[in-house]
């Protein structure tokens, strides 16, 4: 039943989108349709994780609540993200009237050390498998998000993305990725991602098909198990954002990071409950510049964005409107301010957690930006 709703509420959206369809737009040399909302807008890659923002849109949630659907909806679907990654987030705090960052990076556990993989005679760290596998960070990111900035409670926003785990048709374009030869040999690899991305077992086809509905059993008695851990804290009296946090602690200190920690261990990983216990989801101030009087934010350094923001003030500096848009001129001007910028990244960006610290706030002034182009 389940199920059957959250399709239907896929169908009436679209059903919804068809009904009152506006005008046409003027064509655009983009290609890429203007999109309008009275109230809200949920957009993502994928039309259900659109459409898990929407639900608690509808519900009364905030914007925080629908990113966090969103983000464990897609998470569920593989959607070039999945529950290992990182979460990187700007929200506006209408309270202080502040942009803050969310910075969920995963980091390497303490035993991915120099010296333990030269002993592996290994050059470089690998890029995939086990030993390249960093802290989850995705179901800290999202929890923390929550708690602070959120309304609803975990089990309402992780309700789409359960229904998805317990059973979803899988899109023809997962199909098409765990299908590539290359991709099929890695994920066969590995005992688990054979059988989650694999469970058709001795077939000539072993991978789920396009609609097919695809399970992951495993996943979902995670999600549920966050859940518990809610409803438990909520039960005894703890308030919304205790409760989530408790959560986020059985995660990365309770039985979810002992299991993650086996798991990675009988694969030969380095990961330790000790890396995922001592990991913390920071809240942090963003970076910022002001394009012709409009703000723009981004994170720090340890996501690259500030380069997008040096671009900008590089642009600033020349008068790209009579070039014409997408014209040889207009292309080069740009082309040259991205290199400009990327060349500074390459050279100043590195770890902000580590020395020597980065001149972000100095590559981010006007003054460098004139003596730069």
């Amino acid at each position: 039943m389940q199920i059957a709703l959250f399709r239907q509420s896929v169908f009436a959206l679209l059903i919804t989108g068809s009904c009152f369809a506006a005008a046409p737009e003027p064509f655009s040399d983009t290609h890429k349709p203007v999109l309008h909302g009275r109230h809200w807008v949920a957009i993502t890659g994928k039309p259900l994780g659109a459409t898990a923002g929407a639900m608690m849109l509808e519900r009364g949630g905030n914007a925080v609540d629908a990113a966090c659907a969103m983000l464990a909806a897609v998470c569920t679907m593989y959607d070039d993200v999945s529950w290992g990654g990182e979460t990187q987030a700007l929200i506006y705090d209408p309270l202080t009237k502040k942009v803050v960052g969310i910075n969920a990076l995963g980091v390497a556990p303490t035993g991915a050390t120099p010296e333990f993989f030269k002993e592996k005679k290994l050059k470089y760290p690998p890029a995939e498998g086990p030993l390249a596998a960093v802290t989850p960070g995705n179901p800290g990111g999202l929890m923390v998000m929550l708690a602070e900035f959120g309304s609803m409670s975990l089990k309402a926003v992780l309700e789409p993305a359960m229904q998805m785990a317990d059973g979803y048709p899988i899109e023809a374009e997962l199909v098409r990725k765990i299908n590539n030869t290359t991709n099929a040999v890695k994920l066969k690899k590995w005992p688990y991602s054979k059988k989650v991305f694999f469970p058709h077992t001795g077939q000539t086809n072993e991978a789920p098909r396009a609609g097919e509905i695809w399970r992951q059993p495993d996943l979902l008695a995670t999600l549920q198990k966050l859940v518990d851990a809610e409803a438990r804290e909520l039960k005894a009296g703890k308030d919304r954002k205790a409760a989530i946090l408790a959560a986020y602690d059985r995660f990365y200190k309770g039985d979810i990071a002992e299991e993650f920690c086996r798991g990675s261990r009988e694969q030969d990983g380095l990961h330790a409950v000790a890396d995922l216990a001592h990991w913390k989801v920071k809240i942090e101030e963003p970076v910022m510049t002001a394009y012709k009087g409009i703000e723009v934010y981004k994170l720090t350094c340890w996501t690259q964005g500030p380069v997008m923001l040096q671009a900008l003030n590089l642009l600033e500096n020349l008068d790209v409107q009579p070039m014409g848009y997408n014209s040889a001129r207009y292309l080069h001007a740009i082309y040259q301010v991205m290199n400009l910028a990327y060349a500074d990244r390459d050279f100043y960006y590195g770890d902000p957690d580590f020395p020597p610290e980065e001149p972000i706030r100095g590559l981010l002034s006007k003054d460098y930006a004139k003596v730069r182009l």
